[in-house]
């Protein structure tokens, strides 16, 4: 029997059948662990000039949700706080510490984050909702042990 659970390359003549069922995860404090880290360039925006990024995977779960979010980490002096918070979520820095960011240390870590829902307007005009984290947090010890024995448990992408 084929596991479909396991991710792999598919070719040009492959069957498929699996919809994406996006679901929008309730406003709330989460658990995440970090599946994946890409390092890629913003293109600048009105609100932040061309910068360095990188592209967070996120599992995010709690006892109410679970789900993926990708979260952009930007590496500009203004956006240095929020650095700090994801860093300091991850315990890869204690509050107030200056470091070197060290992203060889992001994959497999865990931490907690506030997730947000955010309504914008797709191009045919049509009202759409998506997460986005809108602030990390620092668990203390007992947080870190509860967190770190729930992330044993399997997971689905895309499974709520």
């Amino acid at each position: 029997m084929e596991n479909n659970n396991v991710q792999k390359e598919l070719g040009w003549e492959d069957s498929i059948q699996q919809d994406n069922e996006f679901q929008l995860l309730p406003e709330g404090w989460y658990n995440f662990e970090v599946l994946s880290f890409e390092r890629a360039r913003h293109n600048g925006s009105a609100k932040l000039p061309p910068c360095n990024k990188a592209i967070l995977k996120l599992r995010i779960w709690s006892e109410v949700a679970e789900g993926t979010i990708m979260h952009n980490l930007f590496l500009h002096s203004s956006m240095e706080g929020m650095l700090c918070a994801f860093f300091t979520a991850v315990s890869l820095r204690k509050h107030g510490e200056r470091i070197n960011m060290d992203w060889s240390q992001v994959i497999g870590s865990i931490g907690r984050c506030k997730v947000g829902v955010r309504e914008w307007i797709n191009d045919k005009g049509e009202k759409r909702q998506s997460n986005q984290i809108t602030q990390f947090y620092q668990p203390n010890e007992e947080e870190q042990k509860i967190m770190r024995e729930s992330v044993q448990r399997p997971y689905n992408e895309g499974s709520f």
